[in-house]
């Protein structure tokens, strides 16, 4: 019956449930091999359908404004949207560092709606791509790669010149990791335990922390984007456990809490079926089967909506 998760949704919940009560395992396995592979189709069809329909149009309205006008592919869309949220933090986090020049902040002037701010962040695009070549990457972003990759030293003139290039290191050598793989057995952040991860200096060696077991740290990538860019603080205490802070300061625990349990869950659980009707005895998980053989194809072509398409 798993299987059947895998492919159900609430308009095919009722028929699929109907081939798990009547068929066996293997049964079960064929028609959601098959119903899967119908769903691959139907979505390498639909996706082809909205490649082939992308479109920019862009145009000059009669005052001499620019008109855009589009469909990008879900993809590209999202892409584009979180570029567009980034020029705008970037065009906001200027404008504050502009007031805090002047020395006052300028509380009269009023926020651009966001249609206007959308507009301006599509500028700062346009002109990063030309000028630059490539967007922006934070300070703090920058760290966190260098926190464990490879180095090169480079030293230049006054002039620009390269007068020194160091052989390529990596931050953490592959004893080190080791190392720290068998300490940490994973994340380390509160509830994650992911088995892989990057090492993480709790004092960054640009900062003159040093590559030592002691101030490394193994995280997954999720969470070592949370302490650099997002705000969550860790250090070691005095006796070599770590402590971790959300932005705000506050402690995290070691372990989220546990879900509560009832007191006798088999009769929560009973208590349950019955509030939905569910009738669970000992002939439930018994197929119908008859031992006929079952046709695939024919099973596929009744069950699912896009088989025939």
């Amino acid at each position: 019956m798993r299987a059947l998760t895998r492919v159900a949704t609430p308009e095919t919940e009722e028929r699929l449930l109907a081939v798990g009560r009547a068929g066996t395992a293997a049964h079960v396995e064929r028609i959601v091999r098959g119903w899967r592979r119908v769903d691959r189709i139907a979505e390498a069809r639909e996706s082809a359908r909205r490649h082939a329909s992308r479109a920019l149009h862009v145009y000059q309205d009669e005052d001499g404004m620019v008109v855009l006008r589009g469909r990008l592919s879900p993809e590209v869309g999202a892409l584009l949207v979180q570029a567009l949220a980034a020029a705008r933090e970037t065009l906001y986090q200027r404008a504050r560092a502009k007031d805090g020049d002047v020395g006052e902040v300028d509380v009269s002037a009023e926020t651009p709606p966001l249609a206007q701010q959308q507009a301006d962040a599509l500028a700062l695009l346009a002109e990063t791509a030309l000028h630059h070549g490539g967007t922006h990457v934070s300070a703090e972003t920058s760290r966190r790669l260098a926190c464990d990759a490879s180095r090169v030293v480079m030293r230049h003139a006054p002039d620009g010149q390269v007068v020194e290039l160091g052989a390529r290191t990596r931050t953490i050598p592959p004893a080190l990791r080791r190392a720290l793989h068998h300490r940490d057995q994973g994340c380390r952040f509160p509830g994650c335990g992911l088995p892989f991860g990057q090492g993480h200096h709790l004092r960054h060696w640009a900062h003159g922390g040093p590559t030592t077991i002691s101030n490394l740290a193994l995280l997954c990538h999720r969470h070592h984007r949370a302490v650099h860019e997002e705000g969550y603080q860790v250090d070691r205490r005095p006796d070599g456990e770590l402590r971790f802070r959300r932005p705000d300061g506050q402690l995290l625990p070691e372990v989220p809490p546990l879900a509560a349990l009832p007191a006798d869950p088999v009769q929560a659980l009973r208590a349950r079926h019955e509030a939905q009707g569910l009738r669970i005895h000992a002939q439930t998980a018994t197929p119908g089967w008859l031992g006929e053989p079952l046709n695939v194809g024919w099973a596929i072509d009744v069950l699912h909506p896009l088989a025939a398409g």
